[in-house]
């Protein structure tokens, strides 16, 4: 985003509307940091600037410009997902999708948030050492298309790119959990630059209990006692 500096008069009114604090004022004009923009497009949507000072040019939409775009703008949709915003439903519509189902268990790694971002190689601390193992990222998750699947490497051409989050997702059965688990917190004490948070995605067992508490228990890691249960109201595809 830009901000036309004929109309702009400087009243500052649009600092504290930026998630990522790239908007700044000098001489009476208000400048956006171009490195440190995700393109989220709050300033053109929420700000009430009384001169409409601020727009998107032209490069927004250009490679690999575009990726901040629609890693960051929830109206728009990727192209290699047709799913708005950062491209992924986070396995919250699992109870009628099923794509996790018993037996196994989906990882949702997340980073970047508001104010903080992240580069799309940042990702690359868990995914490289998770396709050592062989895993299989989720192919309908617009980051899973900026990586080689086999290495987990970023393509170059996006590397540096600074979006507001991403999400690796994946989901592998429940044998394999404990040596998943391990590379990931691994992983997270590796992380630099950004910030790395991590959520599980199970089916409740048969009797009422979550299967990897005791895993994650065994394991020493501490995790929140409270947990996210989504209830859609669509027909399930599954019972699994």
């Amino acid at each position: 985003m830009k901000v036309d500096l004929e109309k702009c008069i400087g009243c500052k009114k649009c600092i504290p509307f930026c998630p990522q604090g790239a908007i700044h004022v000098e001489d009476k004009k208000a400048f956006i940091d171009q490195e440190e923009c995700v393109e989220c497009g709050i300033c053109v949507r929420q700000i009430e600037c009384p001169r409409k000072a601020f727009y998107e040019p032209e490069e927004v939409r250009q490679w690999p410009r575009s990726v901040r775009k629609v890693f960051g703008d929830p109206t728009e949709k990727h192209e290699s997902t047709g799913v708005r915003g950062r491209g992924t439903e986070e396995v919250k519509t699992n109870d009628v999708t099923g794509r996790v189902k018993r037996g196994e268990v989906g990882f949702a790694l997340e980073f970047g948030r508001p104010s903080i971002g992240c580069r799309v190689k940042d990702g690359e601390v868990v995914t490289i050492p998770l396709a050592k193992m062989g895993i299989e990222f989720e192919p309908c998750n617009p980051l899973t298309s900026l990586l080689d699947t086999e290495t987990g490497i970023v393509h170059d051409d996006v590397r540096n790119e600074k979006i507001l989050s991403a999400i690796v997702e994946f989901t592998i059965p429940e044998e394999r959990f404990t040596e998943v688990a391990a590379t990931v917190y691994d992983a997270a004490q590796h992380c630099k630059g950004t910030v790395f948070s991590w959520g599980l995605v199970v089916r409740y067992a048969e009797d009422g209990t979550i299967p990897v508490t005791k895993i994650l228990d065994k394991m020493g890691i501490k995790y929140p006692k409270n947990a996210k249960v989504n209830v859609g109201l669509g027909r399930p595809l599954t019972n699994a």
